[in-house]
């Protein structure tokens, strides 16, 4: 099931009202799904190699803790993440500033990912620093997801809420 951005995510406990969460594809949620998204998003950091190890190890630890407190809500969110950390150090590798599109976002599209109609910019020479970044939150990204405990929570959780 796609992810239901129609929820009033300011008010929405997870931890309180798992039933509502919904995997997604990739990202999505990450930065709306509370309380969650306060938990770990203090954590989450890619400046440097040495500020992205030492944020996905937090970030897979707190992983690992929501897995062993069986909270595959809480697991699934470090999971993304993980993830997010990967997909933007590999922006900024690959785009100074970090900037992939041209232009502002439409005003309806605000929140969203994607192009929207907009031009995708050039990508600048590779920034090493953001791809070593990058390959750090990529090797944790691929542990949390082929953990066997996360990956028998994930099945459970399908099955349980057809999410």
């Amino acid at each position: 099931m796609p992810f239901d951005y129609s929820l009033d995510f300011k008010k929405v406990d997870f931890r309180q009202q798992p039933e509502l969460y919904r995997v997604g594809k990739g990202e999505q949620g990450v930065l709306l799904v509370e309380p969650y998204k306060s938990e770990i998003l203090p954590h989450w950091r890619f400046r440097t190699p040495e500020v992205a190890r030492e944020s996905s190890e937090r970030i897979y630890t707190l992983f690992l803790a929501y897995l062993k407190a069986n909270d595959f809500v809480g697991a699934d969110m470090a999971r993304k993440f993980l993830q997010m950390g990967f997909t933007r150090a590999r922006r900024y590798a690959n785009h100074k500033g970090g900037k992939k599109y041209d232009g502002p976002v439409p005003a309806d599209k605000k929140g969203q990912s994607g192009a929207h109609g907009r031009a995708e910019l050039p990508r600048a020479s590779e920034d090493p620093e953001k791809a070593a970044a990058a390959a750090i939150f990529k090797q944790k990204w691929d542990e949390a997801q082929h953990e066997p405990e996360y990956e028998r929570q994930r099945t459970e959780f399908q099955a349980r809420y057809g999410k």
